[in-house]
């Protein structure tokens, strides 16, 4: 529960302090806390009036942001439980996952598709947003639109003889516009649709471009008319590349992108969302035959095959300039991991303030919330805090134990 209600200044005084932007920390630091902002910050800030929480010897820093969640997934149960639970059962396995991320310090999550008929996660976001619900600020994609036979066409689980689909399927300019106009309709805050394949689904393949440049192009332009940003889900190159031509705000993995595709992005200013932990995990388990019990020996063989390519692409980025957005894929493996991503990402060559910006002001940026991910009068009063330094051990990031939303207390530290 929430310590205080925000009606009362609060004052967060703390040995060390990240913004979300500077090269490194700085010392002692007090936030002065006015309702839902940052009023004032420095090393002495005025305690008249207010509630002083004392961090001691803990980092204070802007909340994370994971761009990249689904939080209505259980990885145990990914390919059946839309078919055989009700959305309202699935809803409310969701309330302990959101619980926990905002104990974890992710105070901030971009949705980017549930797989039910129901936009639930779009129940899920306005249910946070009125207090309802504890959990993270949500940011929603209600379903991912595809192309039939590709990654989000998953009428394969049911027999022929049910004659239904499932997913969000159009193909062609025309209908591609209709979903994303029906999206919208429903309240999306963004769009999500299938650029190629993927490895967790039978019947297509990562490196397969699953919609021709004008559907995407249609698609994009389509949504931007709404004032709604578009992002695709996109492992192959041709796939990513297609996307960023159509305009979209975004890259969901991009795990096989050549360098010749990320430097367009980065001349586009495209935000690149790596989800680096789950790829780069299966590859280390190759060899494992007990993590691949349970899953389809496809996803095995399509991992085996692209490995190096893998390995490369993950590379490629690391020593490229693209704008990289925090992201996850968690909901494809269980929640409690998400903060894997953070030593994945530096283990592949990105340095810990870029892996730490990644989660803060550049996800703020990608968002288009430039009063998140920063700790600065004025912004938002998402703030965490941690002992340990994750610039020298990025693994500090699993161990947040105080945070702030919105400036309300909802885990006091220790």
């Amino acid at each position: 529960m929430a310590e205080h209600d925000g009606n009362t200044d609060v004052v967060l005084v703390a040995d060390r302090s990240w913004d979300g932007m500077a090269d490194q920390p700085t010392g002692h630091t007090e936030v002065l806390i006015r309702g839902t902002r940052v009023a004032e910050l420095g090393p002495q800030v005025d305690r008249r009036q207010a509630k002083v929480s004392e961090l001691g010897d803990r980092l204070l820093l802007p909340g994370f942001i994971d761009c990249h969640i689904h939080t209505t997934l259980d990885p145990a149960h990914l390919l059946g439980a839309f078919v055989s639970d009700p959305a309202t059962v699935i809803a409310l396995h969701a309330l302990p996952v959101l619980r926990d991320l905002l104990d974890r310090g992710f105070t901030t999550i971009r949705d980017l598709a549930t797989f039910t008929t129901e936009p639930i996660t779009l129940y899920l976001r306005d249910a946070v947003a009125a207090g309802f619900v504890s959990g993270p600020r949500m940011i929603v994609a209600p379903h991912l639109i595809s192309a039939r036979g590709a990654h989000g066409d998953f009428s394969s689980l049911l027999a022929p003889e049910f004659r239904r689909e499932i997913g969000v399927l159009a193909d062609g300019p025309a209908a591609v516009l209709r979903a994303v106009r029906e999206e919208i309709r429903a309240g999306a805050d963004w769009i999500k649709f299938g650029a190629t394949g993927g490895f967790g689904t039978p019947t297509d393949d990562p490196g397969q471009a699953t919609y021709s440049q004008d559907e995407m192009d249609a698609l994009v332009a389509g949504a931007r008319d709404l004032g709604v940003p578009a992002t695709p889900h996109a492992y192959g190159d041709e796939g990513v590349a297609r996307a960023v031509r159509a305009g979209v705000r975004s890259i969901e993995h991009g795990n096989l992108a050549s360098k010749e595709t990320l430097l367009l992005m980065q001349q586009r200013g495209v935000f690149l969302v790596p989800t680096q932990f789950m790829v780069i995990d299966a590859l280390d388990h190759l060899e494992d035959d007990t993590y691949w019990q349970g899953k389809d020996p496809a996803e095995r063989e399509k991992f085996d095959r692209y490995a190096d390519q893998l390995r490369e692409s993950a590379r490629n980025v690391a020593a490229s300039d693209v704008h990289v957005a925090f992201g996850t894929d968690a909901g494809m493996f269980p929640h409690r991991e998400n903060w894997r991503e953070f030593p994945t990402m530096v283990e592949a060559g990105i340095a810990p303030l870029r892996a730490l910006r990644a989660a803060t002001s550049v996800a703020a940026d990608l968002l288009n919330r430039f009063d998140l991910g920063r700790l600065q009068p004025g912004a938002t009063a998402d703030l965490i805090a941690l002992p340990g330094d994750p610039f020298d051990d990025i693994e500090a990031t699993r161990q947040v134990d105080f945070v702030m939303q919105a400036g309300t207390i909802h885990r006091p530290a220790g």
